[in-house]
């Protein structure tokens, strides 16, 4: 109702404007029976109020659908009215919409065709990946040991390419089930072993209970990988810890990992999570991408859960996978 009085407002005043004029010519041109000339302005005004509530009638269902900011693009397709402009709306709409969807679909498919070929292609990079591993495995020389670190890096390099893909279609790969932390944090250090040996960084494992949480174990396996891989990357070799611990608080389960590397600046701090930021650490190590803990995060909103940092330069850094 308030469109179609805002909308209605100059007409009413142009309406009104030409009675006037209409009577004042009149005035003019020697015709002085004002009773006729109210009688026949306000015989126009009746006129006139006929065809806005006529207009009114017709054309209701259009103004209130342009008044409504909430009401779907699919409903606004279907408003009635048989009068040409909102007739000529509901067609326009209809067609903005077939070809919005169109477009939308043509997008999900195109999107799920790149996961696709990105996941097929990890799997064909992972094959070779594998054969060069079994005949580095028989050879202990230094050389070697290098190519195996190499290796280790490209396979870690396809794994967040491989998460980095599936984060698009997360509810079509997530399944929740019961997973003892200690447990996951064992299987994480073993798979990880060559990684601590080569850096001279020890892992320690603090639980003091065994304590369990809903997740993907798949992603939780990834993210607690990513965090000690992040954790023995800036750690000084030679001697120092990564800590992964385990514990109950106030808000729930928490597992934690903290180095004692050279830490993050204040400055960084709140960013850390976002995509490929490196920050002033990713300037001295050239190796960082700026999308682990950007994926840890990621994948812990969408479970629900909570990730936090803290740090402190040249005492090290602390993440934490808070699940309430």
């Amino acid at each position: 109702m308030r469109l179609f009085i805002r909308e209605h407002i100059p007409l009413v005043l142009f309406v009104m404007l030409q009675l006037a004029v209409v009577t004042v010519v009149f005035y003019l041109d020697g015709y002085r029976s004002w009773k006729v000339a109210v009688y026949a302005a306000l015989l126009g005004l009746c006129f006139f109020g006929v065809y806005l509530v006529y207009r009114y009638a017709t054309h209701r269902s259009f103004y209130r659908m342009l008044s409504r900011q909430d009401q779907p693009i699919e409903e606004m397709t279907d408003v009635a009215g048989s009068a040409p402009l909102p007739s000529a709306m509901r067609e326009r709409l209809a067609e903005q919409y077939k070809s919005y969807d169109q477009l939308r679909l043509d997008a999900e498919r195109n999107r799920e065709n790149h996961v696709t070929f990105i996941n097929h292609w990890v799997h064909q990079m992972k094959t070779p990946l594998s054969v060069m591993e079994l005949m580095l495995q028989e050879d202990d020389s230094e050389r070697s040991a290098s190519m195996r670190e190499e290796t280790d890096r490209l396979r870690k390099g396809l794994e967040m390419v491989l998460y980095m893909s599936r984060l698009e279609t997360f509810e079509q790969d997530f399944t929740v089930e019961r997973i003892g932390l200690r447990e996951l944090a064992n299987e994480v250090i073993l798979h990880n072993r060559r990684l601590f040996i080569r850096s001279g960084v020890f892992p320690k494992l603090e639980v003091e209970e065994e304590l369990t949480v809903y997740a993907d174990r798949k992603w939780l396996f990834f993210m607690v990988e990513q965090l000690l891989s992040n954790a023995v990357k800036y750690s000084a070799p030679g001697g120092a810890s990564v800590i992964i611990a385990v514990y109950r608080d106030d808000r729930g389960t928490v597992l934690e990992v903290q180095d004692q590397g050279i830490g993050i600046p204040q400055s960084d701090l709140k960013r850390i999570f976002h995509p490929y930021f490196t920050g002033e650490n990713g300037r001295r190590f050239k190796e960082s991408t700026g999308m682990g803990l950007y994926l840890v995060q990621s994948v812990m909103d969408r479970m629900g859960y909570l990730v936090e940092a803290e740090s402190k330069i040249g005492a090290g850094t602390v993440i934490r996978l808070v699940f309430p």
